[in-house]
C-alpha cells in the first residue's frame, strides 16, 4: 500500500503519510518514529527510524480496517534538547487529524523518540491511548502528562542498551499510581530495534491497538449517546 503525502512543501515541514483512510474511522492511529538525540538534518522516509515503523502501520491498517492509520514525518531527525523538535510536529499532526476527522479519538504508537514524543503530547484532548515501544524516557516523570483513565501500554526489551527498560517501567508504574490504565510488558531477549522475533512485536502491537480502538470508540461520548438512545 503506497504512502500518500498530505504536504510536499519542503524538507523542514512535517508531513503526514496516510496508510489507511476509511470514511468514518472509529479511531485514528498516529505513528511516531524514532530519531536522534541531536540533529537538525531533515527527516526522510528512507531513514531506518521511519522504515522500522512501516510494518506496524501496515499491519494495523490491515487488521483493524475501521481505523485510520497515518505516519508522521518530522521536520528534523533530532529531539534537540529543550527545543523538543518532534513535539511541535506531533501537535501539528493532531490538529491536522482533527481538521480531517473531527473529534475522532487518536491512538499514538511511538518507538524510542516517538515514544517520548507520544508522552509529551498525551495531554491533547484527542489522545485516548498510547502504545510506546522501547520509549526514550529520561525519568519516571515522563508519564505525568497522562490523564487518569487514559490507556498506556509499554513494551520494552530486556536487552535494550539505547533506552532504559528500568525507567520506562518506573514511569509506567508511576502513571498507574495516578489512575492511568497503564501496563508495562517485558520483551525477553529483545533489543532496542525490535529485530529479534519481529513478528512477536507486530502481533502484540496489532492485538493492543485493536483493543484500544474498541475501547476508545466505546468510551467516546457520541458513541455512548447512540448506545443510550438504542435502549
Amino acid at each position: 500500500m503506497p504512502f500518500m503525502s498530505s504536504d510536499t512543501t519542503g524538507p523542514l515541514t512535517p508531513v503526514l503519510h496516510w496508510v489507511a483512510t476509511p470514511a468514518d474511522p472509529s479511531a485514528v492511529v498516529l505513528v511516531l518514529h524514532g530519531g536522534k538525540v541531536r540533529s537538525t538534518a531533515p527527516a526522510q522516509t528512507n531513514h531506518l527510524s521511519a522504515a522500522r515503523m512501516r510494518p506496524f502501520a501496515r499491519a494495523v491498517a490491515k487488521s483493524v480496517p475501521d481505523t485510520a492509520v497515518v505516519m508522521l514525518q518530522y521536520r528534523m531527525r533530532g529531539w534537540n534538547g529543550t527545543d523538543q523538535s518532534p513535539v511541535a510536529d506531533a501537535r501539528w499532526a493532531l490538529d491536522e487529524i482533527r481538521t480531517r476527522f473531527g473529534d475522532t479519538p487518536v491512538i499514538l504508537l511511538g518507538h524510542s523518540m516517538g515514544g517520548r514524543t507520544a508522552a509529551a503530547v498525551a495531554d491533547d484532548a484527542s489522545v485516548c491511548a498510547v502504545m510506546a515501544l522501547a520509549p526514550w524516557w529520561m525519568d519516571p516523570s515522563a508519564t505525568d502528562t497522562f490523564r487518569p483513565g487514559q490507556q498506556l501500554v509499554v513494551l520494552h526489551g530486556t536487552m535494550d542498551r539505547w533506552t532504559s527498560p528500568r525507567i520506562s517501567r518506573a514511569a509506567t508504574e508511576r502513571a498507574a499510581d495516578r489512575g492511568v490504565d497503564a501496563t508495562w510488558t517485558s520483551m525477553t531477549f529483545a533489543g532496542h530495534f525490535m529485530l529479534m522475533r519481529p513478528w512477536v512485536w507486530t502481533r502484540k502491537v496489532v492485538t493492543t491497538i485493536t483493543a484500544m480502538a474498541q475501547r476508545c470508540r466505546d468510551d467516546h461520548p457520541e458513541h455512548r449517546a447512540r448506545q443510550e438512545n438504542r435502549r
